[in-house]
């Protein structure tokens, strides 16, 4: 196949083409910033057109993953810029399909599970579940998530791309052993020991393992029939205090400071970073995929943590080594 990936230079962009590139198919990466890679890497602004917009001719599957971080503050420059970075984008990419004489057959656009509502009585998949945005608990931080996954999510709706089939990624945290990720986050807390439960730790945890996230991909991409609204989740939601825990048990640390609501605000503060990337409770269940056949190969936390800890201590060993060699 061949697939170009607008704004593949985060964790999750590299998490795909990495596995596109291993599998043999041909990648082209679209990045502000090109940087060597061991696929194609052109450059584009993420507005308008350009020289890019050749690169989507022809192409088995576009996946647009671009839009600025929301692990940030949310003054209202940082609003302005997540908000106006991912509906530019997709717009950019929308219109270029549109306008392409061999228009690509599948644009995959990247949403969020955020998008549902904080809730802890019942999952949210993609028929039942309940879009966020009108809970009478939730602060206004995390109602402007739910606006800008709409935004995100009109955006791509709102052109006609005829001959390309559209889905929305509604994907939960991808977890990873990559640096500077979720998981590599998460696990630095668990390493200095302030790894227990964050608030209340009934809110629930959505993720899906890095290696599950890239196969769900390449099978969407493999059934035609599929269009719309996607949740890439693990089946396997679980509550804070048993994901922290289970992430503990799987790195071999006896102990886990909990913190309070208000010991978490004191933190994302310093992190720079806002409370509702821990305290909302995402209970999200990949209903579509599950409906379709698709089989996880880690459907539950705990073999997951297992899993992702073991390739951590790998990929920092051969690090250390090759640093050591250099």
């Amino acid at each position: 196949m061949r697939v170009v990936i607008p704004g593949g230079t985060g964790q999750v962009g590299t998490v795909l083409a990495r596995a596109f590139h291993a599998a043999g198919h041909q990648v082209v990466v679209l990045s502000r910033r090109p940087e060597a890679a061991p696929w194609r890497v052109v450059e584009w602004d993420g507005h308008g057109g350009g020289t890019w917009t050749s690169e989507l001719e022809g192409v088995d599957a576009v996946i647009n993953l671009a839009g600025r971080s929301v692990n940030c503050r949310y003054t209202a420059s940082n609003r302005q810029a997540i908000l106006s970075s991912r509906v530019a984008s997709t717009r950019a990419v929308g219109l270029a399909i549109a306008r392409a004489k061999r228009p690509p057959k599948a644009w995959l656009q990247m949403s969020t599970a955020t998008i549902y509502s904080h809730r802890f009585d019942a999952p949210n998949d993609e028929l039942a579940g309940i879009l966020g945005g009108a809970e009478r608990d939730a602060p206004d931080t995390w109602r402007f998530s739910i606006e800008v996954a709409m935004a995100w999510e009109e955006a791509a709706a709102e052109i006609a791309t005829p001959q390309t089939r559209k889905v929305l990624l509604r994907s939960a945290m991808v977890m990873s052993p990559d640096r500077g990720g979720i998981f590599d986050t998460l696990l630095g807390l668990v390493r200095l020991g302030l790894g227990g439960r964050a608030g209340s730790g009934r809110q629930y945890i959505s993720w899906i393992h890095d290696t599950d996230f890239s196969r769900a991909v390449f099978w969407l991409l493999g059934h035609e029939q599929i269009a719309g609204a996607v949740n890439l989740a693990a089946p396997g939601p679980v509550p804070n205090v048993e994901f922290m825990r289970a992430l503990r048990n799987a790195w071999g640390m006896p102990i886990g400071l909990p913190a309070t609501e208000w010991m978490v605000a004191i933190g994302a503060m310093v992190m720079r970073t806002e409370t509702e990337l821990v305290l909302k409770s995402r209970r999200v269940v990949p209903g579509r995929l599950l409906a379709e056949g698709f089989a996880f190969e880690f459907p539950e936390w705990s073999p997951a943590a297992r899993d992702l800890c073991a390739r951590w201590r790998t990929t920092r060993a051969a690090s250390g080594s090759a640093a050591r060699a250099a």
